[in-house]
């Protein structure tokens, strides 16, 4: 049992060409996104500076798999694409070591327009034996194994500011290369929109962090260790701080944990019925075609959006965890009141009176979208786009009402649907955006497959 525990009175209850691209930059994107943007006036000397304006250029901000599917698409069907970012990174350095995908393999391609580079072709051209659940190295390794075949003109260089211009966007760089794009393509992850709890706000990091600041938990190993969610995020790091070492406990404010079905041959049936199911995993045989089809999602009255995101992404663990969970204690129906501070202790107190003396606090709170935490994007363009709740508002393409700017992955969930918050949402969202930028030349969008 973790800590020690103190009873009190029961109170119940988220190309172009190679010939530019610069050597790999591993530096976090949190780190880099904040850096200052030179002004063309103030830009160093070496700095290649562009004034001109290439017409129907679109800029790619993002090399996980929403921006290398949407870029490879684009370049598909001839458009002039920049994509920048480092491939694969938040899913290398803020996810942890020895993590497994909760998606099923079948749903954990990234899509390209010509099927040829399916996880099936990266296990077959590594030599790889198929694994489930998917290990976090393999999809990490496959995701550039992917973008070297799709994107191969991929920039490792980093947008440090998009802001409005009267031909479009004016896009500055890291190294100080300023040019000037018809549209902008935003798929940055959701690793700004880490969600932390006011309470927690102004505890220090040595005592309080969340999952994504952590690529490796084994740094917790000896340490008394509380995981607050519910989730497959604080599931999955529990059991991981657990073999590691560590004495874990999780705290859900949920009364039930809610857990997946395993996979059985029921997911394997060839009947239509199951074939939305099977290629998303999301929801059962009949409601998985809802958040399989973007689309038709969009066009539901807006007020039952919120409902059906959260019937879809609500908190879930996967079944295979729970052998990996015998020995941590799961504290369910409890919130956390408060937390202190003690020398290099931190005192939690929970709604039931009871306290916790632990030497971390780790939260799997999972992430809020909000557009102002993409810190290369101005604050004046923010400031022009429709948003409810944080997202934006999207409309055909993916596009914002910004014209020319269209946001991918997360942000696209309140309007386009739960898929997108999986690596099978880019099924659906590459070819909604091909189509709105090359029209007759982009493939049929449609289904998340």
């Amino acid at each position: 049992m973790i800590g020690r525990r103190h009873s009190g009175a029961e109170k119940g209850e988220p190309p172009r060409p190679a010939a530019g691209t610069s050597a790999p930059d591993r530096t976090p994107m949190r780190l880099l996104s904040r850096a200052r943007p030179h002004s063309e006036s103030t830009a160093p000397p070496s700095a290649r500076v562009r004034s001109d304006m290439t017409r129907g250029t679109v800029v790619v901000i993002g090399a996980g798999p929403y921006g290398l599917s949407a870029a490879a698409h684009l370049i598909r069907t001839g458009v002039t694409v920049r994509a920048f970012g480092e491939p694969m990174e938040s899913w290398a350095h803020h996810m942890p070591t020895g993590m497994l995908l909760r998606s099923r393999w079948d749903a954990s391609h990234i899509a390209d327009p010509n099927h040829a580079l399916g996880l099936g072709s990266y296990e077959t051209a590594s030599g790889h034996e198929r694994a489930t659940p998917v290990p976090l190295e393999r999809f990490v390794d496959y995701g550039r194994w992917y973008q070297e075949h799709a994107v191969p003109g991929l920039e490792r260089r980093r947008v440090a500011h998009v802001s409005p211009d009267p031909h479009g966007f004016r896009v500055e760089l890291d190294d100080g290369e300023i040019f000037r794009a018809e549209r902008v393509v935003v798929a940055a992850g959701i690793v700004p929109f880490a969600w932390r709890p006011p309470q927690f706000a102004d505890l220090p990091p040595e005592l309080v962090s969340h999952t994504v600041e952590h690529d490796d938990l084994g740094v917790f190993e000896g340490r008394r260790v509380a995981v607050l969610g519910g989730g497959q995020s604080a599931l999955e790091s529990a059991a991981l701080l657990s073999e590691a070492g560590a004495e874990a406990e999780v705290l859900v404010r949920k009364r039930d944990i809610r857990w997946l079905p395993d996979e059985d041959d029921a997911t394997d049936d060839p009947r239509l019925l199951y074939y939305a199911n099977r290629k998303i995993a999301l929801g059962g045989p009949r409601s998985a075609w809802l958040p399989a089809w973007p689309g038709l999602f969009r066009r539901l009255p807006y007020r039952v959006h919120e409902r059906l995101v959260y019937h879809f992404t609500s908190p879930r663990g996967a079944g295979w965890l729970r052998p990996r969970l015998t020995r941590v204690p799961i504290t369910t129906g409890r919130s956390v009141d408060s937390a202190s501070p003690r020398g290099d202790e931190l005192m939690l107190k929970l709604d039931d009176g009871s306290t916790r003396e632990i030497d971390h606090l780790l939260l799997a709170t999972g992430y809020r979208v909000d557009l102002t935490r993409y810190a290369f994007l101005a604050p004046e363009l923010v400031g022009r786009v429709r948003t409810r709740n944080g997202s934006p508002v999207l409309t055909n393409g993916l596009e914002s009402s910004v014209p020319g700017l269209h946001f991918l992955g997360a942000p696209a969930t309140r309007t386009f649907g739960p898929v997108n918050n999986f690596v099978c949402g880019t099924w659906a969202s590459a070819r909604e955006l091909t189509r709105a930028v090359a029209g007759g030349r982009a493939p049929r969008a449609g289904f998340s497959w």
